[in-house]
């Protein structure tokens, strides 16, 4: 580009003009990818009155006032933790994964084909006859081996042995980008070994997260009774095994301190790697799970400080505590590929007590996310031919390119970014890599083989142990594949992936309630266009701004200009952390503030471009609701939904999305469109002063 961006934000006065020029040159380049779109005169609202609950005032609730008469009319289904329209449209498609796995075992086909290893994966997952048969037989075996082991030594030889299969205590590790040299896969090493996913539930003492920390106590030795085990030797084994998981708990970092992605790359060589941490022996962890030391030689540790912590655990621990840890690993992943006893066991706790859900989801939905979570590219295959159709993907692309050209036009807008920032952005913005469905081009999976006369607990393994393989041939020594897909055609979501600098939109989302073709632009700009915009705000949030457009880790921002976006956006997470998600628990607006900021950016850019796209033809009025209320409305329904209490204080600690009520009434009083298409005012209870509500984008 010619323009030198510093660290400083100095320019001289030519640079400047080059600057300016450019700028000018990129928005063109991005404008000249705007698509009309069909006459939305003939289209129909997508809004349904019935799903609204109009007795309450959309000024001081709008989450009850959009979402009131869905959360009626969708009581929460006994099997479900929360359920809304992400659910909805997920359950709609499991079940048309299932039909299709049904299909496929009304038919014979050739030895090797997708579709029979499809189908008898099925038919397996769908025996609960032979599983009961079978009882627990299937992971005794390896039960029976860690019990006949006397050493640390022996221990370890096994869980080399296991390594193929995923085996990985009290650390992770994966192939993926160097985020500092995108192009390349690195090793990457992380923390890791806490069943119940985060330290919270091991260092807390609050009275709800007690609560689930004794049942999970009491789920461990019932877990190992069911195996043989007397109660004392199961007690036994219980102690030890919270014993190693609470001393990694304090040594992990929290959700919220993972999401900075500067603190968590720390680059080392192999014998770095061995001379900081040299009980864990990480070539031979490698080398056993197929990965050559010449593709280890370097690596990225995530969390030194756990690492070094973890290696001192190991050096010390008995052998009796290594040995319950590795039995308590490989019963975890089991439970679900067994007998009903012990998957009743464990919905006891995971499903009753840790979510608050009051029954199982029934035999053929579990099969299929079962099949669906080792074989789900070859279900996708299936599924988009049967229903995605083009069209769908044609407006996908109109929308995804409106949404970009109104990014543009805000960053350019933007008086609190310098240019040189602004063409920064504007390059990242012209680079993004955009898949929308499916994938251009598919897995080859004759590697896998299923083996109808071998348990299901064997072919999950034998599953299992080909996706590793096959990802480390894929990653080990090569170049990142910009065409790989992390979520398959049928997943009901979306990403944003910062070292590929891409946004992904699999069919699985293209439906209704999130895209209606037969819907106006209201509609679907509110709904999709959100999540479009959502998506692409990602790659300017706290975390996506630190990639530039190659998808390297560096500081590309103007120092003025980042401490303006960290001013903006601290006061943003603090309004979120003030929210009361229960009398007892407020909201974390730090571990959700990249959530948060992407679907504010996801509202503001979507508006923009529903406004341009709507320009010379505006929409009418309909069922008494304006164009400009239905884009809010239709927001808003994305995020229908019902929730136990449980599930509330479970993803108030873990997930990274703020709960669906306050993705609406968290998000919206910083959008001036909303209060001038609602006509919000001082004294109303969603009113925020203008000068505290979010300036950015």
């Amino acid at each position: 580009m010619g323009a030198t961006v510093g660290r400083t934000g100095r320019t001289d006065q030519s640079t400047i003009i080059k600057i300016k020029r450019n700028m000018k040159k990129l928005l063109t380049m991005i404008t000249l990818g705007m698509m009309t779109v069909s006459a939305s005169a003939q289209l129909r609202s997508g809004i349904n009155p019935g799903d609204m609950d109009t007795s309450t005032r959309p000024q001081d609730d709008f989450y009850q006032y959009a979402c009131g008469g869905w959360m009626k009319a969708n009581p929460l289904p006994a099997a479900y933790s929360r359920y809304g329209s992400f659910d909805w449209l997920a359950e709609d498609n499991n079940k048309r994964i299932n039909g299709i796995l049904s299909e496929l075992l009304q038919n014979s086909y050739p030895e090797g084909s997708v579709e029979q290893k499809l189908g008898d994966l099925y038919k397996l997952a769908m025996d609960s006859a032979r599983r009961e048969r079978e009882g627990l037989a299937p992971v005794m075996g390896i039960i029976k081996k860690l019990e006949a082991a006397k050493t640390k030594e022996q221990l370890f030889a096994i869980q080399l042995e296991e390594e193929p299969y995923g085996e990985q205590e009290f650390f992770g590790a994966y192939i993926a980008a160097d985020e500092k040299n995108a192009t390349q896969n690195i090793l990457n090493i992380y923390q890791s070994g806490l069943t119940l996913g985060q330290k919270d539930y091991y260092v807390e003492n609050d009275e709800a997260t007690t609560k689930i920390r004794d049942a999970y106590k009491q789920y461990i030795v019932r877990m190992f009774q069911l195996l043989g085990f007397k109660k004392s030797a199961a007690q036994k084994k219980m102690q030890n095994i919270l014993k190693v998981e609470t001393a990694l708990a304090k040594v992990s970092k929290s959700r919220t301190e993972l999401r900075d992605p500067i603190a968590n790359y720390n680059k080392m060589t192999l014998q770095e790697f061995n001379d900081k941490y040299p009980h864990f022996q990480l070539e031979k962890q490698c080398n056993a799970s197929g990965i050559k030391s010449q593709y280890i030689q370097e690596m990225i540790v995530g969390q030194p400080d756990f690492m070094a912590a973890a290696d001192q655990l190991f050096a010390t621990m008995k052998t009796d505590e290594y040995r319950d840890v590795m039995e308590w690993s490989q019963i975890s992943g089991a439970t679900g590929y067994l007998n009903d006893a012990i998957r009743e066991v464990s919905f006891d706790f995971f499903g009753r007590v840790f979510s608050g859900r009051k029954e199982d989801h029934p035999l053929w939905r579990r099969a299929t996310n079962q099949v669906q979570g080792v074989m789900g590219e070859a279900l996708g295959r299936i599924y988009v031919e049967k229903y995605f159709p083009a069209s769908s993907k044609a407006r996908m692309k109109t929308l995804v390119e409106n949404l970009r050209i109104a990014l543009g036009e805000r960053i350019a807008a933007q008086d609190w970014m310098d240019d040189s920032t602004k063409v920064n952005a504007l390059l990242k913005l012209n680079t993004f890599y955009i898949k929308i469905g499916y994938p251009d081009r598919w897995k080859d999976m004759s590697g896998l083989k299923i083996d109808a006369k071998k348990s299901y607990f064997e072919n999950m393994r034998e599953c299992h142990r080909w996706q590793m393989a096959w990802q480390i041939d894929h990653t080990a020594g090569k170049p990142v594949d910009r065409d790989d897909w992390y979520m398959t055609p049928q997943t009901v979501n979306a990403y944003y992936n910062p070292t590929t600098n891409e946004i992904c939109f699999p069919a699985g989302i293209l439906q209704v309630p999130f895209f209606d073709p037969e819907a106006d632009d209201a509609f679907n700009y509110g709904a999709i266009g959100v999540v479009i915009g959502h998506e692409m705000t990602h790659g300017f949030d706290d975390q996506g701004r630190r990639y530039d457009k190659d998808g390297n880790m560096h500081d590309w921002w103007t120092e003025s200009d980042g401490k303006n976006f960290i001013e903006r956006t601290d006061r943003y997470a603090d309004f979120f952390s003030n929210i009361k998600v229960l009398p007892d628990l407020n909201a974390n607006g730090r571990l959700t503030l990249g959530e948060n900021l992407a679907d504010h950016g996801g509202l503001q850019v979507a508006w923009y471009a529903y406004k341009n796209a709507t320009k010379r033809n505006p929409l009418p009025v309909i069922d008494g609701l304006t164009a400009d209320q239905r884009f809010f409305l239709a927001y808003a329904g994305v995020w229908a939904g019902n929730i136990t209490e449980a599930e509330i204080r479970n993803r108030t600690k873990s997930d990274p999305h703020s709960l669906g009520r306050w993705r609406v009434n968290g998000a919206l009083p910083h959008i001036d469109m909303w209060y001038e298409a609602f006509g919000v005012k001082e004294g109303d209870k969603m009113f925020v002063p203008q000068a505290e509500r979010l300036p950015l984008w």
